[in-house]
């Protein structure tokens, strides 16, 4: 059975590896990015061509695929001139890998199907050296028909495909996941500081908190930091910051206050006024540990 030509847009270390790893599975790219070397390295590799609009990409492709930083990008890239919904034609899907606002996935989804195209978002858990390999897990949602189209591609990019049910359910199950993780990653960050301050140990804390239930992958990032000075949790704190903002705004949406949500954020905004937006958010120890009453 032929492969469908992926159209995909946005090459940075997530989306970049995403591709690598469709090329070497046998699939045709049309490309864009606005880093010129990041298109190039795509292109050398072969069976891959640089789209000269978002347009001509949605023309082009069976399928286009989105890994994108904020919902502000995504709709600039749909609705401009010679965006995706003006390229894009009945039967396409449009895949929404990043991390955006629901409302905002619905009301593209809404677009695209008034002219017969689909659109699922897919929302993605892991790191880029996963990505790579295709072993992502994928929070996708929409339409069954449009689910089971781009199903295939979505199996050769993730170890663990979810599908979890109507448009925008993704992106939702990504912010609550994204509010959880960050928040607990400023909560043992902080907890580290406080030790500091006490004259309490750091690693004998975590020698302490690790043999109980608060053991986890995150405390193992924040102690690699906080203990070791090991910054290997490759999520920038202005990206967390950003979707901590997102949640609140999904929150408000659905008629409710996220209290706890709030004051994470509070602490990231802090942090990258602070200057130190682009370190990795368990670095945040060194804002709480000069954080003073």
């Amino acid at each position: 059975m032929t492969k469908p030509v992926i159209g995909f847009i946005g090459l940075g270390l997530m989306g970049g590896n995403m591709v690598a790893n469709l090329q070497t599975r046998g699939y045709e790219l049309v490309v864009m990015d606005l880093d010129a070397d990041a298109v190039k390295a795509v292109t050398d590799r072969g069976n891959a061509r640089e789209a000269a609009s978002a347009k001509a990409l949605a023309e082009a492709a069976d399928i286009v695929m989105l890994c994108l930083t904020t919902s502000e990008v995504v709709e600039k890239l749909v609705y401009g001139d010679d965006g995706i919904l003006a390229g894009i034609t009945e039967g396409k899907v449009l895949v929404d890998f990043g991390t955006s606002i629901p409302a905002s996935t619905r009301k593209i989804g809404a677009d695209l199907a008034a002219k017969g195209a689909g659109m699922v978002d897919a929302p993605l858990g892991r790191t880029p050296a996963h990505a790579k390999d295709g072993l992502l897990n994928i929070m996708a949602a929409g339409e069954r028909k449009w689910f089971d189209k781009v199903r295939p591609v979505l199996e050769e990019q993730g170890e663990n495909v979810f599908h979890l049910g109507a448009l925008g359910n993704g992106h939702v199950t990504k912010l609550i996941n994204n509010f959880m993780g960050m928040t607990t990653v400023c909560t043992m960050s902080q907890a580290f500081a406080v030790a500091e301050r006490a004259g309490v140990d750091r690693a004998q804390l975590y020698d302490i908190m690790s043999t109980g239930p608060s053991n986890s992958p995150f405390m193992g990032f924040c102690k690699n930091y906080a203990v070791d000075g090991v910054s290997d949790l490759g999520f920038s704190i202005s990206n967390a910051n950003k979707d901590l903002g997102y949640f609140l705004k999904m929150a408000e949406d659905l008629g409710t206050r996220a209290e706890i949500a709030e004051g994470t954020s509070h602490n990231l905004q802090a942090a990258v006024e602070a200057g130190m937006g682009q370190g990795n958010v368990p670095e945040i120890f060194d804002y709480f540990r000069r954080l003073e009453s």
